[in-house]
């Protein structure tokens, strides 16, 4: 169980926490899930099938997508 948590602890630290260029107290997990929603038209089941790989993703994984996406 230990690991699961360890896993996504990045997905749950606060955007600001993550990434330098990032002022937001918005977890990880709630930036891409409100990204997803965006890009789908508000699909929600369409957006969890999106976020499901990130519960699996590596930190680096992660924050690459964000960087890449996110980043303004």
């Amino acid at each position: 169980m230990a690991e699961d948590v360890i896993k996504t602890a990045l997905l749950d630290r606060h955007m600001k926490e993550v990434f330098d260029w990032s002022d937001s107290d918005m977890p990880v997990r709630d930036a891409l899930w409100d990204y997803f929603m965006e890009k789908n038209g508000r699909d929600t089941m369409k957006t969890e099938e999106d976020m499901l790989p990130f519960l699996d993703y590596s930190d680096d994984k992660i924050e690459s997508f964000v960087n890449e996406n996110l980043k303004k």
